[in-house]
């Protein structure tokens, strides 16, 4: 396994809608090792494939509760309903955080490693992880989703609440 480089805004591909996987091999778990490696590494709940420079609609999600590690390939969101208002950070701009509105619960169909198609279910946190992620992959950020930054003191003083 190896730690990938992170690609920081204002790189292009950040903002480019992603090709479907194709291939379902070897290279591909292997990424997915890699990408989680580097997730992890950088203290992150998600990763996207362009985040690291990949042209592919591929992401990863492990908020560390019962799910464990969420690889989720080609996705897409069937249902959102509710509404959640939460602080959002992401590793393409480090340090940067503000408030962002989502749906609270998705449905998501998406395909696996193996290219075998699976539905999952999500709310909370969990919800908000995949749908940031899933951006990533047509191109949207989450700074055009803020409603409100959160300069680094405010953001300090609610982590020690």
């Amino acid at each position: 396994m190896a730690q990938l480089p992170i690609v920081y805004y204002p790189d292009a591909i950040l903002e480019k809608k992603c090709e479907p996987v194709t291939q379902f091999d070897k290279k591909l778990k292997k990424l997915v090792k890699d990408m989680y490696e580097t997730m992890i590494a950088a203290d992150g709940v998600g990763l996207a494939a362009p985040q690291i420079g990949k042209d592919m609609q591929l992401a990863i999600v492990d908020i560390e509760d019962d799910h464990g590690l969420i690889t989720l390939i080609n996705p897409v969101i069937e249902e959102a309903k509710g509404s959640d208002t939460d602080i959002e950070g992401c590793l393409s701009f480090p340090g940067l955080y503000g408030h962002v509105t989502r749906p609270s619960f998705v449905k998501v169909k998406a395909q696996d490693v193996k290219g075998r198609f699976f539905t999952l279910k999500a709310e909370g946190f969990l919800a908000r992880a995949i749908q940031h992620e899933i951006d990533h992959l047509h191109g949207v950020l989450f700074t055009s989703k803020v409603e409100r930054y959160i300069p680094k003191e405010e953001l300090e003083a609610e982590e020690m609440s």
